[in-house]
């Protein structure tokens, strides 16, 4: 299975912008669909963006639609989360994950998971 690191975690100011990173090991990560959740103190994780093998598919929750952009970079093992106008409630540990399902937007849609990087947005 593929390993995730995130990374571009941190503490921000609402409105302000981060971009998250996830590093990918081994040669197939073109071959994955990845995905950004996230899981906010207290609350179970939830789906944020997903992107297909490709780059053509990607889709958001709607609570950053607008907001948060999902990309890849197959010849860097790389995706990213660019995070704009970020609002206290997007606070929360972000998490990239690896699967195989175009679309998916559930847990078990995925098979390898990151760490983890911590974003703060303070009002």
């Amino acid at each position: 299975q593929v390993q995730l690191v995130e990374s571009g975690g941190g503490l921000v100011q609402a409105g302000g912008s981060l971009r998250l990173s996830c590093a990918a090991s081994g040669r197939t990560f073109s071959s994955y669909v990845m995905g950004w959740f996230r899981q906010a103190p207290g609350k179970e994780r939830e789906f944020v963006a997903t992107i297909n093998w490709s780059a053509e598919d990607t889709y958001n929750a709607k609570s950053v639609k607008g907001r948060f952009t999902i990309s890849r970079d197959n010849a860097k093992n790389t995706v990213y989360l660019q995070m704009n106008n970020l609002k206290p409630e997007d606070t929360a540990v972000y998490y990239c994950a690896a699967g195989y399902r175009s679309g998916g937007t559930r847990e078990s849609d995925f098979i390898s998971w990151g760490q983890g990087t911590q974003v703060i947005v303070s009002s």
